[in-house]
């Protein structure tokens, strides 16, 4: 397995790969100091854009992270999904140069995926019963809040810069496509309807437009060593474009990866 870790430059409509890796990582963040976090094999790695090359970061006893992690909006802390301690996925947040992870989601499995722009308030999917749904949560801690269980399975909950809308992809009777729900749970809009599989939008910081990942049509969850596609669309809705091509999927851009001033974001792509 050979990972490339890539940034797309929106000007140019190009991508360029800043780290090759012989072995499996997944799921960059930027953060607005220049640089990347990267999971891969239960570990977080940060990546310098200036100086490519993995840095590990100690997350204390949460050794068993999985592509599920982030950055908060002040850039001072890191939220991941660990399943050491409960042998299922918990959410946790610990210090961004690495610490002592603190609990957040009492029932698991919890993975997160949005952190609300005032940095009050965490978005994720937790299996409970027999269906994913939404839920958030206090980053502090405490009771989680459903906000959707109305689709077969959920995944990849993202707010929008201004905390109006959480994005995220739902799926109802085989058709995977991306919704937009207020936090409160009301006001819920299916924002694509097209035959692909579409997976993971994250709204860029300018609030004008959201990346996300296409599968072929008739994929079943989001599998990894995949032909799949980056597409842009703008935030009111509206005509995708596809941005490129490439073998991935799993891995890909399952968390929010925009540069902070919306101009590019990372992804990784793969090599099998």
């Amino acid at each position: 397995m050979i990972s490339e870790v890539c940034l797309y430059d929106l000007a140019s409509r190009k991508a360029r790969v800043i780290l090759r890796h012989k072995g499996h990582i997944e799921a960059p963040n930027w953060h607005p100091d220049g640089y990347l976090i990267v999971n891969g094999g239960g570990r977080l790695y940060r990546l310098p854009l200036d100086a490519p090359s993995l840095a590990l970061i100690d997350t204390g006893f949460a050794v068993g992270c999985n592509n599920d992690h982030g950055i908060s909006p002040d850039g001072q802390r890191l939220v991941i999904s660990d399943s050491t301690e409960e042998g299922k996925s918990c959410i946790y947040t610990l210090p961004i140069a690495g610490g002592t992870p603190q609990r957040v989601t009492d029932k698991v499995p919890s993975y997160w995926h949005g952190w609300s722009p005032d940095g009050g308030t965490l978005a994720y999917v937790g299996h409970r019963g027999k269906r994913f749904a939404l839920y958030t949560v206090a980053a502090a801690g405490g009771g989680e809040i459903c906000v959707t269980d109305a689709f077969d399975h959920v995944d990849g909950p993202d707010y929008t810069p201004d905390g109006q809308w959480i994005w995220f992809n739902g799926e109802r009777d085989g058709a995977v496509d991306l919704w937009r729900i207020r936090p409160d749970g009301t006001g819920l809009q299916r924002m694509t309807g097209d035959a692909a599989v579409n997976w993971f939008p994250h709204p860029s910081p300018d609030g004008a437009q959201v990346v996300y990942l296409a599968y072929p049509p008739k994929t079943k969850g989001h599998p990894a060593n995949l032909d799949v596609a980056l597409k842009l669309m703008p935030a009111m809705g509206g005509r995708a474009e596809t941005l490129c091509r490439l073998f991935g999927g799993q891995g890909t851009i399952n968390v929010p990866s925009w540069a902070p001033d919306s101009g590019a974001f990372a992804f990784v792509r793969y090599q099998v």
